[in-house]
């Protein structure tokens, strides 16, 4: 009994992190499948270059959300009806199911983001200190060179390297390990635009004319 309530709740993580937020911010708001336009993909950076500013944040906070709620919530509540021996290892897996999910949809014929948002949510809810130095280190690429896809990448490798820093627990460790894999995986297509200069840059501010 014990161990199909706790494999209720890794399912349950999975549903959430599937939640396809961007494809339904299209629909809703202008009518349209956002797979077919800008980058193809169902995240907040490309529903910000093809819906705008607004319909960005949107998505990108509840992807985010999606992440943090399932490690710090969903993942408590399954461990209060059925006590885990190593709880800290449960939302872990936990927090790998929400992002699986968003990467790979059930919703979506099993394809989804690049786990970005996601993952930033999963990491707030597991150490959130080891969040804010990624973050850091997120906005300074951003800042010097207005590529979302290489902050993305950048700032995921130094995750684990934080970790391993501070002196984690191994399962941490492992995880955000994984996790910058799954993420420079994620944006293979996106290092190839890099290297060909084809990568397109996000303009916070309009040009002046």
């Amino acid at each position: 009994m014990a161990h199909f309530v706790l494999l209720s709740g890794l399912i349950s993580a999975y549903l959430i992190g599937s939640i396809p937020t961007a494809y339904i911010l299209g629909r809703l708001i202008k009518g349209i499948d956002i797979r077919r336009f800008g980058s193809g993909n169902i995240g907040a950076t490309n529903t910000f270059r093809v819906m705008g500013k607004a319909p960005g944040l949107v998505v990108l906070a509840i992807d985010i959300l999606k992440g943090f709620i399932c490690v710090s919530y969903i993942a408590d509540l399954f461990l209060y009806i059925s006590p885990a021996a190593r709880p800290e290892l449960y939302k872990v897996l936990v927090g790998l199911a929400t992002i699986t999910g968003h990467n790979w949809t059930v919703f979506l014929k099993f394809k989804g983001g690049k786990g970005v948002a996601t993952s930033a949510g999963v990491v707030i809810g597991l150490i959130p200190k080891i969040f804010w130095f990624g973050f850091s280190v997120w906005l300074i690429v951003f800042a010097l060179t207005g590529f979302v896809s290489l902050a993305s990448i950048i700032a995921s490798v130094s995750i684990p390297v934080f970790t391993l820093i501070f002196g984690e627990p191994t399962e941490i460790i492992v995880f955000m390990s994984l996790l910058c894999l799954a993420i420079v995986y994620k944006h293979r297509s996106n290092i190839q635009r890099l290297k060909s200069g084809e990568e397109k840059r996000i303009r916070l501010t309009r040009r002046r004319p």
